[in-house]
This record gives structure tokens, C-alpha cells and sequence, in this order.
């Protein structure tokens, strides 16, 4: 899975569990010609949510909005993207806050982030090891975001119940358009561009222009964000009141998927360590444990921005001996043998650990959550062959919100829900805020998107939040890259920052769930303007 080209390993990194699922070896329904993709559709229900011992009534609505060729002036259909909104009942809508929620992928449905998190039903999975098969458990979610905020989950294009639009009669033409719509929307601009003309769209239909706006996305969806909040703020004057970032990836050369095709950048393997070494700790894999995490952590931390970062950046010029000591400290923080290390020549992939980090034990480690393991699939390779994590809970997930979704919000029926997109290829190409002419990073790095953003919004608010034992996007990485945004120093103390002992998906730990809802249900308060 991460012998790939550096882009392409960095697209398998990204950053919905599953991502590689059976949902690809699926018939695609991409292309078919249906004219009710090119008209909006929607179910009204109403219902209610018990968030912390309070009852809060809402009216949900699932349905979907048509995003046009050129912006709503032309009548050529293109993408027809699903969302669930829910709206509490009895308030002013126009001092009411209103969130858009996004996964990432790239090209994953919303079902993480609604049936996991913040929407008023939610999944009961096992904490740490693999969920049992149904019936799975739905109940009322003590910790929906609806006591703060009025929510939009919305499915990229092309996932759930999300569709590229093709209204040709003629098969050759509607597959000339299928392609004309996978090149243009499935990359970082063409994807940031999609969700942009979705929330002006629906801030209209639901006549939300005056309410409090947020941006709440994970995993790539916060790559998304940052595109998305430039976009917003510069091209359609839609100033956000702030944006919620989860399990961060700005710059993918921080990732540490696919370093090795990246050689002479070390920056991965330095922002990664902290990461290893809360998972060494949690599986008791530590030769001397420290009695607390944070406090080890930030040890680890200093190290691995000190000798460790020195080391490397010494390339094959490190002297035997220091490489040695170098290798015995590593072995200290990950549990990892020394031999090992030196073999590796100090650098070890987030594949890498997740294979060797239980070895002994014939299990591998989990990457999105590094808290669960499950049995190696091939002991004799260099890498995990698949994450435990996400063969625990996907089924659950999917499970449980199709039924919700066709129960419940009454949407769906006929219909399959795609957790993933149909994506033949995905554009990391971006062009920069303020770059001229056609030059493209080919290495994608949206900080500059998010900075320009808050330099002309200077009263947006960016909350980021992360796991401990998120192999994924490592939160010491997250951290690095906001304190690299370029932007004056006015302006840092518009970042607050929280971490969690859970990973990837923070949620998925219910003690996590509650801190992350009490924080963002904070953000929103002090940020909205109304009080």
C-alpha cells in the first residue's frame, strides 16, 4: 500500500478510515443519466437530541444542492453533493451559528464525523479492539454540537449520496463529461472551489447570510478548510467567524507516509517521534515508562527538534558512534531495537512502526489510531498490510447510518451511499494564493491558503485539535505547521490548540468525545459575535 510514488503514497496516507475499502471494486453509478441529479431534492423531518442533560428540538433536512459550470449564472449541471442539516427549533436563525462538517479523503462521505461525532445519533463502538458485528448500537448523542451550533454535514462530490452530474442522452458524451468533471473537481483547487459554491448556495437557500459561520473539517478535510477559508474569504466576502481544524495536514511534506520517496527531507521523521513514543507507551513497549504521557512527550518533543533533527540533517556524514547513541535513544522513546534503527538509518516510516512496534506478538499497530492492533497480515513484511482501526469501526459506521439515514431523515431510498468517491486520480497540484501565472506546487502546501486567510479576515479564529496516537497526521506535525504560518505575530494569538489521548479520529475514545464537544462548543461561544 506504500510502495507508491511520494504524491500517490501521500493520497493512500489521506485520511478517511478505509480509504482503499471494498467500495472500490463496486459497479460505479457515475455517469448514468438521470435528470433528478440535476434538481435539488430534500426530506424534512424533525426530532431531538439530549446533549448533557438538555433536550434541544431540531428539524433536519437531507437533500442536495446542484453546483453549476460557472458559478449559479450557467444552467450546465455539474455536481449534485448531498448534505444533512440540522437546525434547532425556536431560535433567530440569523444570530444562530451554522457549521459546515467535512471528512476528508480525499473523496470521503461525512458519515465519521456525523454518526461518530456531532450528529444527534451516534454509533457505540469498542474502545480500543474490533467493534462485533451486528446489530450495532445507535443512541442518543450526549454530545452533538447542536447545543452550540446548527450543523451541515456535506459529502464530497462523488461519495454518499454525492454525484458527479452527466445529463447527455448519448453514452460517449456523458463519459466526455464524467471526465471533464473528475479533472475538474477531483483536486485541491477544483475540490475547494466545489465546497465554496455549496455553502454560498445553501447560505442562500436557507437565507443564513447574517449567521455566524464555521468550518469544522478532519484529516484532509482540514487541507480543505484552508483552501476553502481563502476562497470564501477573498473571492465571495464570506468572513468566517472561525475555523475548526481536526487531525491536521497542511503541508504533505510533513507527512510520514511515503518519506522515503522524498529522500534529503527529514522534516517527517522529526515531527513523527512523539507519536511513536505515545504509542510505545500506551502498549507498554517502553524498557523504562515514564509515570505520565504529557510530560514524557514533551521530552520527546525536544529531542526529536534538537539531536535527533541534527542527526539526520548529517546525512551519511554522522559518525558511526553518534549514529549508534542516536539509535540506543530512539530505542529508549519507541521501544524499537537498537539494530533495528541503525538498519534503518534512523528513519523509520509510520509503515515501519506500525509492523515492528508488536512484531513480537505477530500484531500490527494501528495508524489511524495507533491504540488498536490487530493480527500482521504478512509477519515477514517491511510494512503494515492494513489498519487495524479501520477494519474495527468501518462497518459499524457504514452500517448504522444507512439504515439512520433512510429511517430516520427519510432520504435514500434506490440509492447507494458511496463512502468513497469513484477517483481514478487525485490533483495534489495548488496554486498558492498570490502566485502569477501557471505555477503550481507539485508537493501540496495549503499554509499559505490559511494564512492569507486570517490576514484578511485578521478576527478569524482557527481552533486545531488532535490525537496523541494518530500515526496519520501526527499532532506534533500539526503543531510545527502552525507555528511556521506565515503570519505577523498580531495574529498567533488567534490559534488555540487542544490534544486528546485518542487518535485519528478523536472521537472514537467517548471520554475524548466530551472534551472535544466542551471545546468546541467554547470556541463557538466566545467567537460568534452574539453575546
Amino acid at each position: 500500500m506504500r510502495k507508491l510514488p511520494l504524491v500517490a503514497a501521500l493520497a493512500a496516507l489521506l485520511i478517511a478510515p478505509g480509504a482503499f475499502a471494498a467500495d472500490k471494486d463496486k459497479p460505479s453509478d457515475e455517469g448514468k443519466p438521470d435528470a433528478a441529479l440535476t434538481k435539488p431534492r430534500s426530506a424534512e423531518t424533525a426530532g431531538s437530541v439530549t446533549v448533557e442533560g438538555k433536550r434541544i428540538d431540531y428539524k433536519a433536512v437531507a437533500g442536495t444542492l446542484v453546483l453549476h459550470e460557472h458559478g449559479d449564472q450557467s444552467d450546465d449541471p455539474t455536481v449534485s453533493m448531498f448534505y444533512a442539516a440540522y437546525f434547532r427549533q425556536g431560535v433567530d436563525p440569523t444570530r444562530r451559528p451554522i457549521t459546515f462538517i467535512y471528512n476528508g479523503g480525499p473523496g470521503s462521505a461525512t458519515v465519521w464525523l456525523h454518526m461518530g461525532a456531532f450528529g444527534p445519533r451516534r454509533v457505540v463502538t469498542s474502545d480500543d479492539s474490533h467493534t462485533p458485528a451486528a446489530p450495532y448500537g445507535l443512541v442518543n448523542n450526549d454530545y452533538s454540537l447542536l447545543d452550540a451550533s446548527d450543523l451541515v454535514f456535506i459529502d464530497a462530490p462523488g461519495a454518499g449520496f454525492s454525484r458527479l452530474v452527466a445529463d447527455e442522452k448519448d453514452k460517449a458524451k456523458r463519459d466526455e463529461q464524467i471526465d471533464k468533471r473528475k479533472k475538474a473537481v477531483y483536486g485541491v483547487d477544483g475540490d475547494g472551489q466545489a465546497f465554496a459554491q455549496f455553502i454560498t448556495q445553501f447560505l442562500s437557500k436557507y437565507g443564513r447570510w447574517n449567521s455566524p459561520k464555521y468550518l469544522f473539517g478532519e484529516s484532509y478535510g482540514t487541507t480543505r478548510s484552508a483552501v476553502l477559508a481563502n476562497i470564501l474569504e477573498n473571492d465571495d466576502s464570506v468572513d468566517l467567524n472561525g475555523v475548526v481544524l481536526l487531525s491536521q495536514i497542511l503541508s504533505f511534506d510533513t507527512s510520514i507516509d511515503g518519506p522515503e520517496f522524498n529522500p534529503g527531507v527529514d522534516l517527517p521523521y522529526v515531527l513523527a517521534l512523539p507519536t511513536f513514543a505515545a504509542t510505545a507507551y500506551y502498549h507498554h513497549k517502553l524498557p523504562q515508562p515514564p509515570a505520565q504521557l504529557e510530560p514524557f512527550l514533551r521530552e520527546v518533543e525536544q529531542y526529536a527538534l534538537g539531536d535527533y533533527a541534527s542527526a539526520l540533517m548529517q546525512g551519511a556524514n554522522l559518525d558511526p558512534a553518534r549514529k549508534r547513541a542516536v539509535a540506543e535513544k530512539l530505542h529508549q522513546y519507541t521501544g524499537l531495537p537498537v539494530d533495528y534503527l541503525v538498519k534503518a538509518d534512523l528513519r523509520v516510516t509510520g509503515g515501519m512502526f506500525e509492523h515492528e512496534l508488536q512484531f513480537d506478538g505477530g500484531l500490527t499497530t494501528g495508524r489511524l489510531d495507533s491504540r488498536f492492533a490487530g493480527p500482521a497480515l504478512d509477519p515477514l513484511a517491511k510494512d503494515s498490510e492494513y489498519d487495524p482501526q479501520s477494519s474495527a469501526i468501518s462497518s459499524a459506521y457504514v452500517s448504522a447510518f444507512n439504515d439512520y439515514v433512510r429511517r430516520q431523515l427519510k432520504f435514500g431510498d434506490g440509492l447507494q451511499y458511496r463512502l468513497f468517491a469513484d477517483i481514478d486520480h487525485w490533483d495534489f497540484a495548488h496554486k498558492a494564493p498570490g502566485v502569477h501565472g501557471e505555477a503550481l506546487q507539485q508537493s501540496t502546501n495549503v499554509m499559505p491558503d490559511l494564512a492569507v486567510a486570517m490576514k484578511t479576515n485578521p478576527d478569524l479564529k482557527v481552533f486545531l485539535n488532535g490525537g496523541y496516537y494518530d500515526l496519520a497526521t501526527p499532532y506534533f506535525a500539526a503543531e510545527y505547521e502552525m507555528s511556521h504560518l506565515p503570519i505577523p505575530d498580531s495574529l498567533r494569538k488567534n490559534i488555540s490548540y487542544a490534544w486528546y489521548p485518542s487518535g485519528h479520529m478523536v472521537y472514537a475514545h467517548e471520554d475524548s468525545l466530551k472534551q472535544l464537544h466542551d471545546n468546541v462548543a467554547r470556541f463557538i461561544e466566545q467567537t460568534d459575535n452574539v453575546r
